[in-house]
C-alpha cells in the first residue's frame, strides 16, 4: 500500500512490490510504463509553454519559412536562447537516461533473490560483444552532400562504415550515381524525412500525404531505415511508414526542439518497425550549443551506454564538419571508437546490420537439453548465452564462452 506521509514529488511504486517465495507481485502494469516512456508518452498535453507550442504550430512554420533567410551565425543564437535553461530539466535525466533499463534490472535484482540462481538470457549482441555503436550521418545541404566522398574517405581510415541519411526533395540533386556511390563503398543509404521543412507531423492528414511519397523513395533508393527532420516523432503515427527500421527518438531530448526522451539505450519495436534511438548529443548542439570541441561529453555518454551494454548511435552531418575545428573533433570520436573496437569492447556495425540482428534475437529461444543451455532460431551461431546474477545486491551479468 502506498505510504500517505511521503512527500515525495513523484511516488516510488517500487516500494510496493511484493516478493512471496518465487512469485512477485507488482502495482502496475510493466508493459504499460516501458511502452509509456519509449513512445514518450509521459509528456501528454501537459507542457504549454511557448517552446512546446513552437515545436507543433505556425511560429515552428514561420521560423522554417524565414530560415533560408536568416544567417547561420543568427540561427544559432537563436537556437541558444531558445534551449536556454536546459540543464535544468529533471527528467529525462542528462546526459544519459537509463530509466527503463534501471526499471528492468531493479525488477531483474528482485526475481533474481527470490529464485535464488543466476538466470540465463540471449546477450545482447552479437559475438559476446559488450556493446554496440553505430555513426550515421544527415545530409542536409548541398555543400554536405559535396563533401559525403571525403567523409567516406575519413570513415574508412577508421575502419568505421557509417548511414547516409539522404533528403529526398529540395535540398540538393540526388542521382543514382550518388546514392550507388555510397552503397559501392559499403556505407548506407536511408532516407532523412522528405523534404526537411519541419512540417512532416504538423498533422495526420500531411503526415500520411508526405509518408507515401516518403515510402516510393524508400522503394526507388532500396532504404530500410529512416530519420525525420529535426528529430520530430510521433510514435503513434509511424504505422504509414513503410521501414525496417528508425532512428528518430532521442534517450534524452533536452537540447532538441522536441521535448522528451525515449528513456533507453537499447534497440526498441514500435510496432513492426525497429527503433534505434539516438543515445549521444548530435554535432550540432555540441558545437554550437555548448560549444564545446572537445569528445569529453561523448565519452562520458559512451562510458555510461557501455556500462548497460547499450547502443551508442551517433548524429555527425557533413554540413556541420566542413571547417577545421569541428572536423578534428570528429577525427578523435572515430580515433577513440576505433580503439574501443580494435579492443573488442564494442561492437561498430551499420545500422541495417543492428536492425537484422535485434530482428534476429527477437526470434531466437534459449533450449535446454537435460544438461546446458543452448539457442535455437535465425543468427544463432553469433548468438551467445548470458547470466544474470546479483553481486552485492545488484545485478551482474556474464557471458558463457563460444563453443568450441
Amino acid at each position: 500500500m502506498r505510504d500517505k506521509n511521503r512527500k515525495d514529488d513523484v511516488y516510488d511504486a517500487l516500494a510496493d512490490i511484493r516478493v512471496e517465495g518465487t512469485a512477485i507481485y507488482l502495482p502496475f502494469n510493466l508493459t504499460n510504463i516501458i511502452d509509456n516512456l519509449r513512445h514518450e508518452r509521459y509528456i501528454g498535453n501537459s507542457r504549454r509553454d511557448w517552446k512546446s507550442l513552437a515545436t507543433g504550430t505556425s511560429l515552428r512554420d514561420f521560423y522554417y519559412l524565414l530560415r533560408p533567410l536568416i544567417p547561420a551565425s543568427a540561427r544559432r543564437r537563436i537556437k541558444k536562447v531558445y534551449h536556454s535553461g536546459w540543464d535544468k530539466i529533471r527528467f529525462p535525466s542528462w546526459p544519459v537516461d537509463l530509466t527503463v533499463e534501471r526499471l528492468l534490472e531493479e525488477l531483474l535484482a528482485r526475481s533474481l533473490q527470490s529464485h535464488g540462481a543466476k538466470i540465463p538470457f540471449i546477450w545482447f549482441w552479437p559475438d559476446g560483444l559488450p556493446s554496440c555503436a553505430i555513426v550515421t550521418h544527415d545530409v542536409e545541404t548541398s555543400a554536405g552532400k559535396e563533401f559525403c566522398p571525403r567523409l567516406m574517405d575519413i570513415d574508412d581510415s577508421f575502419g568505421i562504415k557509417a548511414s547516409f541519411q539522404i533528403v529526398p526533395e529540395d535540398r540538393y540533386p540526388v542521382s543514382e550515381a550518388f546514392l550507388d556511390d555510397i552503397r559501392r563503398r559499403g556505407f548506407e543509404v536511408n532516407i532523412h524525412d522528405l523534404n526537411h521543412d519541419g512540417r512532416l507531423f504538423r498533422s495526420r492528414k500531411l503526415f500520411l500525404k508526405r509518408a507515401e511519397q516518403i515510402n516510393r523513395y524508400a522503394a526507388e533508393y532500396g532504404a530500410l531505415g529512416f530519420r525525420s527532420a529535426v528529430l520530430y516523432r510521433k510514435a503513434d503515427w509511424y504505422d504509414a511508414l513503410d521501414f525496417s527500421y528508425d532512428m528518430s527518438f532521442p534517450n534524452v531530448s533536452h537540447l532538441e526542439p522536441q521535448p522528451g526522451g525515449c528513456c533507453t539505450v537499447m534497440p526498441y519495436f514500435i510496432g513492426k518497425m525497429l527503433e534505434l534511438p539516438v543515445t549521444t548529443t548530435q554535432d550540432y548542439s555540441l558545437f554550437h550549443i555548448l560549444e564545446d570541441y572537445s569528445i569529453d561529453l561523448w565519452k562520458q555518454q559512451i562510458g555510461l551506454i557501455r556500462q548497460k551494454h547499450g547502443l551508442v548511435s551517433f548524429i555527425v552531418h557533413p554540413d556541420y564538419i566542413l571547417q577545421e575545428r569541428p572536423r578534428n573533433t570528429y577525427l578523435s570520436l572515430l580515433k577513440y571508437l576505433s580503439e574501443l573496437s580494435s579492443a573488442h569492447r564494442i561492437w561498430t556495425a551499420l545500422p541495417k546490420d543492428v536492425n537484422t540482428w535485434w530482428r534476429q534475437r527477437s526470434q531466437m529461444r534459449l533450449t535446454w537439453d537435460g544438461h546446458r543451455w543452448g539457442i535455437d532460431g535465425p543468427g544463432k551461431e553469433r548468438a551467445r548465452i548470458g547470466y544474470a546474477e546479483l553481486d552485492g545486491g545488484r545485478v551482474k551479468y556474464t557471458i558463457e564462452p563460444a563453443a568450441g
